[in-house]
């Protein structure tokens, strides 16, 4: 589903890891996730893997005008989730060009993978057209990846 392209090996295959319960608002009669709320999930556990990063949309934007939108998404539904389950998103940066980031994102519970999405996003500047990503994102990026290296070569 993947499609390798020259920066991606560059990236480091750290995963963000969101935890999120199933409520009774996320399904639908029969008590399943109702398929779009997928797509609520994925957002939410990017939002956090960006601000863990300490990158947060609210000073992005104000900082210097510029906002994340979504310009591709791909989704794979393998497994359902119900109500009441707890389940994890997984999420990892593929690949980084001058204005987008590309995502891998995986709904698991209990380590099955219940759906797989791949997500594009592309900063937005002010006047509405894509920009490239600011100096911050990608300070932040090359932080976690320096951050990862140091803790292979410590543990391997």
């Amino acid at each position: 589903m993947r499609k390798d392209r020259g920066t991606a090996s560059a990236l480091p295959s750290v995963e963000h890891r969101f935890p999120i319960r199933v409520y009774y608002e996320d399904t639908d009669a029969a008590g399943i996730v109702y398929y779009a709320n997928y797509l609520k999930f994925a957002e939410r556990a990017r939002t956090e893997m960006l601000r863990a990063l300490g990158v947060g949309h609210r000073a992005l934007r104000d900082d210097t005008g510029v906002v994340f939108a979504v310009r591709r998404c791909q989704v794979e539904y393998l497994a359902p989730a119900r109500l009441d389950d707890e389940l994890e998103v997984r999420t990892r940066i593929i690949d980084m060009s001058g204005a987008s980031i590309e995502l891998e994102q995986v709904v698991t519970r209990e380590e099955n993978t219940l759906v797989h999405l791949n997500v594009m996003l592309v900063c937005i500047g002010p006047g509405g057209r894509a920009t490239r990503l600011p100096s911050a994102v990608r300070e932040a990026f090359a932080r976690n990846r320096s951050s990862q290296s140091n803790k292979q070569d410590t543990n391997g």
